[in-house]
């Protein structure tokens, strides 16, 4: 590849996904293509993984907030190249679904936690996206619907584990066999997500929301993150030995002789992640 074909190939990559980082230790990542409603087209989807492989590196980090340019969230996966799946075997298309699937939901590997502000419309993917997030601020008046089956797809993206892990088996059967959509402020209702507030106001709800993380002591809320992962604990045995080991890392380190001390002298405590 040139120089100069690899630079444009950049370009394109960082177009399509914005990241600003805050000196908080806040990452913002913007779902960059609103003409496009934000589909998760192959170049977004190369510019996500380069985004989250450098994340997952980043020792500052303390807080990521995903949402999208536009009226939407995102759209989804990128359908243009539906039609011509026929033509593909079943092994080929299932190791090419695997892959976006992993790619996308390693958004839940970042050991930090993660928020999605929904701005607009979540579809399908874009709304398994979503749901990965640690925690989910919505507009309300947005569109929350994974509509698979209307396409003649069975649900892809985790879609048939992420809907009942959050908000129960009765909604994700309702939302994945009947198609129904939820308005930001129905799936607060359901669970669905955190808070729903007017469109103009979800940004800053999640940074609000990732301001208050990234003020806490990071050992502390890392390990808080774990033992909440994948629904949490299956049982209350399992989260007093996790408990009983993870407490006692955090109270080794520095950020708890701080917390206590801040405490005591009334102020607000200066976490290190030490």
């Amino acid at each position: 590849m040139s120089d100069e074909l690899s630079d444009e190939l950049s370009d394109e990559l960082s177009d399509v996904l914005l990241i600003e980082r805050r000196a908080d230790g806040i990452a913002v990542l913007t779902l960059n293509d609103p003409g496009r409603r934000n589909a998760m087209s192959d170049a977004m989807t190369a510019a996500w993984s380069t985004a989250m492989s450098d994340l997952r590196t980043d020792k500052e980090l303390r807080c990521v907030v995903l949402t999208g340019a536009g009226s939407a969230f995102t759209s989804g996966g990128d359908l243009s190249w539906l039609a011509d799946t026929n033509a593909e075997a079943v092994p080929a298309l299932r190791d090419r679904m695997l892959e976006f699937y992993r790619t996308w939901l390693s958004v839940r590997t970042l050991e930090v936690p993660t928020i999605a502000a929904v701005n607009g419309h979540a579809v399908g993917a874009g709304l398994c996206l979503a749901l990965a997030c640690d925690l989910r601020y919505a507009a309300t008046d947005a569109k929350l619907l994974a509509p698979f089956t209307a396409l003649g797809l069975h649900p892809g993206m985790a879609a048939t584990w992420l809907l009942p892990e959050v908000a129960g088996l009765p909604l994700a059967r309702e939302m994945l066999l009947t198609g129904r959509a939820l308005t930001g402020t129905e799936a607060e209702r359901y669970g669905l997500v955190n808070h729903a507030v007017p469109r103009d106001h979800v940004l800053t709800e999640a940074l609000s929301a990732a301001a208050r993380i990234a003020a806490r002591a990071p050992i502390a809320t890392r390990l808080t993150k774990v033992a909440l992962s994948g629904g949490g604990h299956p049982d209350m045995e399992s989260a007093l030995r996790w408990e009983s080991l993870a407490q006692p890392v955090t109270m080794a380190s520095d950020d708890m002789i701080e917390g206590i001390a801040a405490q005591r002298d009334k102020r607000l405590p200066r976490f290190t992640g030490a």
